[in-house]
């Protein structure tokens, strides 16, 4: 893309954080766990030198995407945090810092790490952005658009000169070679909705989230597999719960279908197990299904 250099900083699996520099500017795309915080931000400034890192772009609240940032704080306290509205009002929330607290450690102990500096009470957000909002950073602009279905705090960010979108993983997650997960976890509707603005915009390409950067083909790919298997899925767990499949029948159905190869590499089980659940009650509220 021209003079933007997009880097993959991430540490471990499951982890979702980029770095976007165009030579000037720096900014970093989601930020990671708590527990790998310092590792990405040694990462990132092994790429700057002695650069600063300028913004930190979150796509929303959840601890995977959001822990890392207060850790890159310590190392550039200049760099602005740019997270949308709702994010920023759960973020200021100690039940919620709790939870993803709980979160991350847990996690941590799966992958071996027992002890690490606790920044999480330190979380925030410098800049608010509505949907719309313009981020000039530097010479890079990026439009702020709302994208729930993830969650009710998903944001992209969009570069119409490069023709760039900074996704959210309301689109869906992307097993790298032939299809797409369905990430609705507070509405299916919104989420179809979403997916539809995106396919919309002139895009040639997108940054998603736990995966990187998508070539012009990939990115046509993916935006047409997102809302296909987002619909088709549903579809189908509607079906099962229509015929009063058990919740976890439909749990091995959806495994069986996607939870191989690379999103089994990057999706921790009990996360997974844990938001398909979710889905199969949203999907059951949104469908009116009885029982």
């Amino acid at each position: 893309m021209n003079n933007i250099k997009i880097h993959d900083v991430r540490v471990n699996p499951g982890d979702s954080a980029f770095l976007i520099d165009d030579g000037k500017t720096a900014i970093m795309y989601d930020s990671g766990f708590a527990f790998t915080g310092y590792q990405v931000a040694d990462k990132i400034k092994n790429i700057l030198g002695h650069r600063k890192l300028d913004y930190i772009f979150l796509t929303h609240s959840h601890y995977d995407h959001a822990l890392g940032s207060v850790y890159a704080k310590k190392y550039w306290k200049d760099a602005k945090i740019v997270a949308g509205e709702y994010a920023a009002k759960i973020f200021a929330k100690p039940t919620a810092k709790a939870v993803m607290r709980d979160l991350d450690s847990k996690f941590a102990k799966k992958c071996g790490v027992v002890e690490y500096e606790d920044l999480i009470d330190d979380l925030s957000v410098d800049i608010t952005v509505s949907d719309g909002d313009i981020i000039k950073a530097g010479t890079m602009e990026f439009q702020a658009l709302n994208l729930p279905g993830h969650t009710k705090c998903s944001v992209g960010y969009y570069n119409r000169e490069k023709g760039l979108l900074l996704g959210s993983e309301t689109i869906g997650v992307y097993n790298g070679c032939d299809d797409v997960v369905p990430s609705c976890l507070v509405g299916y509707k919104m989420t179809v909705e979403s997916i539809e603005r995106v396919k919309k915009l002139p895009i040639d390409n997108i940054l998603v989230p736990h995966y990187g950067l998508l070539d012009k083909e990939e990115t046509k790919f993916y935006l047409k597999k997102a809302e296909e298997s987002t619909v088709e899925t549903a579809d189908e767990i509607v079906g099962m719960l229509n015929a009063k499949k058990s919740k976890e029948e439909i749990m091995e159905f959806f495994k069986d279908k996607f939870y191989h190869g690379y999103v089994k590499d990057i999706y921790p089980v009990d996360a997974m197990e844990l938001n398909t659940g979710i889905m199969i009650d949203l999907l059951g509220r949104e469908f009116e299904i009885e029982g």
